[in-house]
């Protein structure tokens, strides 16, 4: 599945934050922030949330699934799931 992000755009709004300054805040390389920001590598759930605090921004404001049929059918198996434990 896709995963499109705005990273990039948030470093910049944060006084121009380098990958380096970012990677640092969060406890990673810069080599994956550079991953990440170019969408070759999907941050783990507790990285991503150590982004979403560092830049203080929301996650669903940094990370998005991108549209299309694989978005549909990842929403369709969380309804699913969720379903099932009802």
């Amino acid at each position: 599945m896709k995963l499109s992000n705005n990273l990039k755009a948030l470093r910049r709004l944060h006084g121009e934050l380098s990958q380096q300054q970012l990677a640092e805040m969060v406890g990673c390389s810069r080599q994956t922030i550079i991953s990440i920001e170019s969408g070759c590598k999907n941050p783990s759930v507790e990285l991503a949330l150590k982004l979403s605090h560092a830049l203080k921004t929301p996650l669903d404001q940094i990370f998005s699934l991108e549209e299309g049929q694989e978005k549909a059918r990842f929403c369709q198996r969380v309804a699913n799931f969720f379903k099932c434990r009802a």
